[in-house]
């Protein structure tokens, strides 16, 4: 339930402040985010940096709302800096974009001033505190954007910044420090297009930076309770003019938007920073205390992600091409889409490769049905075609795929239940067919594959084919323990023998990341003498996926 502004002394900065901004900033994000998103043309014209912000904003209030549910009475969180390291923490988690995560680490940096219960200096009261966040604020956008452009929305958060800095100088209430970052922002913003080419080429403001002036106005309104006059999106023009391809500036650079959140180390970060420099370009990584988020276009996306690897625990890892995201600027969709839900780093390259939009799972944790959803949206199709991988799966994919059809898109889902079973698919997939042969192809591949997975017993268990000891090998075969071993490559290949007996013209391996090349040699060989006619193909199944998996089709 959105937080109802309650009437603010102009001075005073507190935990429902806070509050008050949040609902306010996101409420007014989503009025302007279609404009924003049509305005989008730099660092590439994907159409999304108001959409962005906004999904930004929307976590960034919900990490608040989650910190500090509202009681029945509608009492507020008493701890301002509680409160705006929630708010900020929100922000981090959530940022998508470009646009989103500076806006994040601009979040963090109003956090790290107000969340340390600071004390103001003498004869400087909330006004000058507020300033002091701005300023803060800006600085740490800077630092954590690798090649800082202007004419963007660091231009507009350091002219915010510096206004409210001036205004809080001459001892003005947090009110008039807010007004003032507003004006300096608003001013800041209409300089844009005559610093940098490609907004003055198109005729527009930069969208973040407008993004970003919605935001301060939402800060003075929290503040003042006075609602800021509504305006158009600025350009010299409305509609703003767009080329017949908007986005041909573009073409020549990386293909792929990759975003994760990062547990690792600052040091780590540093060396991040410089691989991930090399690769590409865009590159954005905020956050602090353990907990980053890391932006970056390039054209590997694997390298991306495995420089993550080095660095630490990289989770949540949204790999996008920019060849979607153009069609989306032109307002077009593909006219049909595969989403496919897998359990390994590798298996997720190998799919995005084949043209899927990828979900990875990580043991344990299965993906909700909002992340299922969001996937579909990505794929930016009228026709999608979800694998959901696992058999515990279902209902969570048959439930994205429900909500989808209510937002126009067509959605099958083949039940899955195993990533082999959704290489199999993908191998047999006909964008250029009807929707209907399609999936009836695509289910029925999937359905003619057995497939067994090695994994190792963690503790004593019965099991359908005996009693397991903790560290022993198991093979399953269609979900079922078949074979008890100790040894994995011996236990895989009774596994092979078993799922060869009923015939196959194929065998498909998918190895984990702690699995040497000599046990995949090994089982090649192993089919190769006993099965002469049929074929073996391995993968590697990267980080997050299963010692071994294998599909017989």
């Amino acid at each position: 339930m959105p937080h109802e502004q309650q009437p603010q002394s102009p001075d005073v900065l507190d935990a429902d402040a806070v509050r008050t901004w949040s609902s306010l900033a996101l409420a007014a994000l989503g009025r302007a985010r279609e404009d924003i998103d049509a305005i989008n043309v730099y660092p590439v014209a994907d159409a999304d940096t108001g959409t962005n912000l906004y999904l930004t904003a929307e976590s960034a209030d919900r990490g608040l709302a989650d910190a500090f549910p509202e009681v029945t009475d509608g009492t507020a969180p008493t701890s301002l800096a509680e409160a705006v390291r929630a708010w900020a923490h929100g922000a981090l988690v959530g940022a998508r974009g470009n646009s989103g995560t500076i806006l994040a680490q601009l979040l963090r940096g109003v956090a790290d001033v107000l969340g340390d219960e600071p004390a103001a200096p003498a004869g400087q009261g909330p006004g000058g505190l507020l300033a002091r966040a701005l300023t803060r604020a800006a600085e740490e956008a800077y630092a954590a954007v690798a090649h800082p452009v202007e004419g963007t929305m660091l231009t507009v958060a350091d002219a915010a910044a510096r206004a409210g800095e001036a205004a809080g100088a001459a001892a003005g209430t947090a009110v008039e420090v807010a007004r003032a970052a507003y004006d300096g922002a608003r001013a800041a913003l209409a300089e844009t297009p005559g610093q940098l080419a490609a907004l003055g080429r198109a005729g527009v403001v930069d969208a973040g930076g407008c993004g970003l002036v919605v935001v301060f106005g939402a800060l003075w309104q929290a503040l003042s309770g006075q609602e800021p006059a509504a305006e158009p999106v600025r350009g010299r023009a409305v509609p703003v003019p767009r080329s017949p391809d908007p986005c041909a500036q573009e073409e020549d650079g990386p293909a792929y938007e990759v975003i994760y959140l990062l547990e690792a180390t600052e040091a780590a970060v540093g060396e991040l920073r410089e691989r991930l420099d090399a690769l590409g370009d865009s590159l954005v990584v905020v956050g602090g205390d353990g907990l980053w988020n890391v932006h970056v276009h390039v054209d590997d996306p694997g390298a991306a992600v495995e420089a993550g690897v080095v660095a630490g625990r990289p989770y949540r890892i949204r790999i996008t091409h920019f060849g979607d995201e153009r069609r989306r600027a032109r307002g077009e969709r593909a006219q049909r889409a595969v989403v496919a839900v897998v359990p390994g780093e590798g298996l997720a390259g190998l799919c995005g490769e084949a043209g899927a939009t990828t979900v990875l799972v990580r043991p344990g944790e299965p993906p909700a049905v909002a992340e299922l959803l969001d996937a579909v949206r990505r794929a930016h199709a009228r026709e999608v075609v979800l694998l959901p991988g696992g058999a515990e799966l279902r209902a969570a994919a048959a439930s994205a795929a429900e909500q989808a059809r209510a937002e126009g898109v067509r959605v099958a889902v083949i039940p899955t239940r195993s990533a082999v079973q959704g290489l199999a698919a993908l191998a047999v997939h006909d964008p250029e067919g009807s929707f209907d042969e399609d999936v009836v192809a695509m289910t029925a591949a999937a359905g003619a594959t057995r497939y067994g997975e090695l994994a190792v017993a963690e503790r004593q268990s019965f099991t359908s084919a005996g009693i397991c000891q903790a560290g022993d090998v198991l093979g399953l075969i269609d979900g079922d323990v078949a074979v008890i071993g100790a040894d994995l490559a011996e236990t895989a290949e009774a596994v092979l023998d078993r799922m060869l007996g009923s015939g196959g013209e194929l065998v498909t391996l998918v190895l984990g990341p702690e699995v040497p090349d000599t046990v995949a040699e090994r089982l090649e060989a192993y089919v190769q003498q006993g099965h002469l006619a049929v074929d073996t193909v391995t993968y590697r199944g990267g980080r997050y996926s299963a010692p071994l998996l294998v599909g017989v089709e």
